[in-house]
């Protein structure tokens, strides 16, 4: 599982989240389950899914996601620059200046 590091980036869920969370409880608890079943399916480890989760918030568009998946990433041990990487590589595929869009989410959850 996850080692742990010297802080956690954790923060609780949106209140949009939270709200829908004890509005449709039953949802959310098998929402919940897939991302744990997609998660512990594969051999990638923990970091590696994290980077990936990166690359997928960035190409959607997600800032929430990028942010999220930002600190999870670093709770999961993956260093500033190994985040940093993965949001580069979009460059090819989203091109520049939405690549530089999401490098702003970065960099603001990790100059924090």
């Amino acid at each position: 599982m996850n080692k742990p590091t010297k802080k956690n980036h954790r923060r609780p869920p949106p209140k949009h989240y939270q709200r829908f969370k004890r509005e449709f409880p039953a949802v959310v608890a098998a929402y919940e389950q897939l991302g744990h079943a997609c998660h512990w399916h594969g051999p990638l480890d923990p970091k590696m899914r994290e980077l990936i989760k990166i690359g997928i918030a960035i190409g959607a568009g997600l800032e929430t996601g990028t942010r999220a998946h930002t600190r999870l990433a670093l709770d999961a041990g993956a260093t500033p620059e190994e985040i940093r990487h993965a949001a580069l590589l979009a460059t090819t595929t989203i091109g520049f200046p939405a690549m530089m869009r999401a490098m702003t989410w970065v960099n603001d959850v990790l100059e924090k």
